[in-house]
């Protein structure tokens, strides 16, 4: 599903260059708060889809944050996307989220016009804030 992410976003050193252990993806696919729907043709990955529960804190409820949803080229226009999407929402529903959200990159227009399908478009900014180490105190 990687590989199948890495072509679809153009980024394939961020998904192919360092693949995960079988460790560490036996221990991400056991978190009950990891969600992955992988649609499959045959033996080939068509489409795929990666999502993560987030408890929230001021209630006692979570959402599910869409981080990649991916479909092969070869297999796009068949429907694939909003079937992933149809089973998270069922996914979400079964685990009494109030709420499944994703990001789209405005120049996206075929992911945007799928999720509207699906949503209420809101406008919003994205920060990406870049962990450090803290501050030596001397």
């Amino acid at each position: 599903m990687n590989i199948l992410f890495g072509v679809a976003f153009h980024d394939s050193e961020t998904y192919c260059s360092q693949p995960p252990g079988d460790d560490y993806v036996r221990a991400l696919l056991a978190d009950p708060k990891t969600i992955v729907i992988v649609a499959l043709a045959g033996l080939a990955v068509a489409g795929g889809l990666v999502a993560y529960e987030l408890r929230k804190f001021e209630r006692e409820r979570s959402e599910i944050y869409i981080y990649d949803l991916a479909v092969a080229e070869s297999f796009r226009r068949r429907g694939i996307a909003s079937a992933l999407l149809e089973r998270l929402s069922a996914i979400a529903a079964e685990r009494g989220a109030c709420a499944v959200f994703v990001q789209a990159d405005y120049v996206d227009e075929p992911a945007i016009a799928l999720y509207e399908k699906f949503g209420i478009r809101e406008e919003v900014l994205h920060f990406d804030i870049r962990p450090h180490s803290p501050l030596l105190m001397g």
